[in-house]
């Protein structure tokens, strides 16, 4: 029995961390017509989250909103304003298998303003 707790306790040690990346690009206003001006490039926000052993954090879904609320309290829109660009990255990073897991979501988007 020892010999099969040293040999696990040997393996978790050994393995490494992973981290997978993912994301998604779409519009929310439609630049179809040169009817408008990009006031600000790159604007972001964030949201993270860690479980242990699965337990803790938050939904996906919930992670995501989290973020564009983080987006929009730092740049709010304006009259006439809209989010362009916008890209939503996620990043899951694995410590010891599913002992430690942190899952990041950032969204990313462009501010154009629309002529009146």
């Amino acid at each position: 029995m020892k010999k099969l707790l040293s040999f696990a306790l040997v393996v978790t040690l050994f393995t490494s961390c992973m981290a997978f990346h993912a994301g998604s690009t779409s519009d929310s206003a439609a630049l179809s017509s040169a009817n408008f001006d990009y006031v600000q490039k790159g604007i972001s926000g964030a949201s993270s989250a860690v479980y242990i052993f699965g337990f803790g954090g938050m939904a996906k879904d919930k992670m995501v909103a989290q973020a564009k609320e983080d987006m929009l309290a730092k740049y709010p829109l304006q009259s006439n304003q809209a989010l362009a660009n916008v890209t939503v990255d996620v990043k899951n990073t694995l410590i010891f298998g599913t002992v430690y897991r942190q899952y990041t979501v950032k969204i990313t988007a462009d501010v154009v303003q629309f002529k009146k």
